[in-house]
Formats: C-alpha cells, sequence, structure tokens
C-alpha cells in the first residue's frame, strides 16, 4: 500500500502532549514541513523559549539551545553569528516574545538579523495559568483580568507583525491562522517563505500563527477553533504586512 500521509523527517516519534484542541502539534508539523523541504536538519539551530512552546525540543529531531524567559532573538542572534553557515529559527509564544521578550524581538529585527521567527499568538500565557497576555483581545476574561481586558487600566493588544514590519530589518512579515484547512495552507505557505527568507539573506522572516488554547479559554475545542474567526481574525488580519524581493536586498 502506498502511504499518501507520513511524519516528517523532522519530527521525532513522540506523541505530543498539548492540551486537546491545541494548536501547537499542528504548528510543528509546517515548521518540520519547511526544514525537510528545503533540507536543512543537518544544519538547523533552534533556539526554543519559555511556556508551552519550550516542547519543540522534544519534538524535532534537530539541534535546539533553550533561552531564558523572552531571550531567544539573543540566543538565536548569538548562535547566528558565530554559525552564519547554520539555519537558525525561533519559535515563541505570545507571553514569551510580546511581554518579556519585547525588547528582544524589536532590537533582533531592527538589526535585520538573518533569522527565522515563528510566533504562536493564542492571546494569553498558557503554560503557567492563562493570565493575560499582550495580545490578550478587549473584553477577554483571564485569570488575572476575570472582568475582560478593559483598554483604560490595561491598554490595547498588541499587534507585533504591523509593529515589526516597520522595521527595515524584517525582509518578510506575515500573519496567517490554522484553523481551517484553507488557512493551514496558507500558514504552510508562509512559514516556508520565511524559510526562504535566512536563505536569501534578506533579513528577519517573521510569521505570526493565531492559534486555539481551549483549555485556557474555558472552551471546548471545536468552540475554540471558530473563536480564531469570530474574534481574533477580526482583530488581527491575516495577509503578508511585508516582503522583500527580487535585489531588494539589506
Amino acid at each position: 500500500m502506498k502511504p499518501v500521509f507520513v511524519r516528517p523527517q523532522s519530527l521525532t516519534d513522540k506523541p505530543f502532549h498539548f492540551c486537546p484542541g491545541c494548536h501547537h502539534g499542528v504548528i510543528h508539523r509546517l515548521v518540520a514541513e519547511a526544514i525537510d523541504r528545503f533540507e536543512v536538519r543537518e544544519r538547523t539551530i533552534a533556539a526554543a523559549s519559555v511556556g508551552c512552546s519550550v516542547f519543540l525540543y522534544d519534538y524535532f529531531d534537530i539541534d535546539v539551545v533553550e533561552s531564558p524567559h523572552g531571550r531567544a532573538p539573543a540566543v538565536a542572534t548569538g548562535i547566528k553569528r558565530t554559525n552564519p553557515d547554520k539555519f537558525v529559527f525561533i519559535y515563541q509564544g505570545d507571553g514569551d516574545l510580546a511581554a518579556i521578550g519585547t525588547a528582544e524581538i524589536i532590537h533582533a529585527a531592527n538589526r535585520g538579523e538573518n533569522l527565522t521567527v515563528v510566533f504562536v499568538n493564542n492571546t494569553v500565557y498558557g503554560m503557567t495559568g492563562g493570565q493575560m497576555a499582550p495580545t490578550t483581545l478587549l473584553g477577554q476574561p483571564t485569570t488575572t483580568s476575570p472582568y475582560g481586558r478593559e483598554f483604560g487600566q490595561d491598554g490595547y493588544p498588541i499587534k507585533m507583525t504591523e509593529m515589526l514590519a516597520q522595521l527595515e530589518g524584517v525582509g518578510f512579515a506575515a500573519r496567517v491562522a490554522v484553523d481551517t484547512p484553507a488557512r493551514l495552507a496558507q500558514a504552510r505557505k508562509a512559514v516556508f517563505r520565511a524559510f526562504e527568507t535566512q536563505m536569501e539573506e534578506k533579513g528577519m522572516g517573521f510569521v505570526e500563527i493565531l492559534s486555539s488554547c481551549p483549555t485556557n479559554w474555558g472552551m471546548k475545542p471545536v468552540e475554540a477553533v471558530r473563536r480564531i474567526e469570530r474574534e481574533m481574525i477580526p482583530y488581527f488580519p491575516l495577509g503578508v504586512y511585508k516582503e522583500r524581493k527580487g535585489s531588494d536586498a539589506l
């Protein structure tokens, strides 16, 4: 019998242990498919973050360096600058990238570090109990905003892709989602393009992926998937916000 669906070589045989309905497993597969597609597994080094996203070292058959809270862009910068022949990517959640590591990601992007960034936005701190994150939507209840986020006290949700796309050092910036098969295909294409941006030495390739967190949202998985379209996408519009092409190099 001819197999029609196989595990990417860059993933290990370890079963995912994320919460039911969590999208990290799907996103891991997209990243692994990109590593296989461009045949860079033997020279790939990832900088892991803190939070649910940290577990990539369990699932990927590549070298991974663990980073302190929010410092993955700084760690990845050091790896890439001392090993320019390596392919280096970062995998961070919204609490790690948009709160604890805000300075690190902004300055790495502004410097035009030749890195690929996979940013998973589920609008909440996942691993530590569902606290409000910088991306938490207005009115969204969390364990630290039980009456819902209120802009007068908490400010507005940060749109990281729009902000980073303004910086000259960013070669590619896009926001995608993984809530439907069609959007999953678009997300795959964006991850591939972020990989190519590093290979073409056009600066940072940044992909924000809207995903669900049924456990901390207090929803069933199907209901959480629907929330992405109903509430997240209207505030975080999907699309390619910047793409440096051809001879338009840094």
